[in-house]
């Protein structure tokens, strides 16, 4: 019994441990967009962070929000969260809110100072 109980202590740490982070680069429009997190997602809230670059510079004057949904399947409506991004030194921070786990698509937004809309398109699995 104590054997098994070590052994599926030891499982439940390591999958705590081990948890994937979201590192995720991207070019649009000539932007260099990075999305990251620092730890990895879980069901609730999440600090999401976002890099903008453009010719190795960071960019000024941007606004930023990202919106993560799940489709509607069967026995399941659809869900979606969505938050602006508060600038943190050079970096853009939002809190995201996942209801539950499985795939996730996003719509990363920014809009720069010439009033243009930029989306980027991607997914995080929880």
């Amino acid at each position: 019994m104590k054997k098994l109980l070590l052994g599926f202590i030891t499982l439940l740490l390591s999958v705590s441990l081990y948890g994937e982070t979201v590192d995720q680069y991207g070019v649009k429009d000539g932007y260099d967009i990075r999305l990251y997190t620092e730890d990895s997602p879980i069901v609730g809230n999440n600090n999401f962070f976002v890099t903008l670059q453009q010719n190795g510079k960071d960019v000024k004057g941007v606004k930023v929000k990202m919106k993560v949904f799940m489709p509607e399947m069967p026995g399941m409506p659809y869900m979606e969260y969505e938050d602006k991004a508060t600038k943190v030194a050079n970096v853009y921070k939002m809190v995201i809110n996942f209801s539950m786990g499985g795939t996730w698509q996003y719509h990363l937004k920014f809009k720069t100072s010439d009033g243009k809309v930029h989306t980027v398109r991607g997914s995080v699995n929880l």
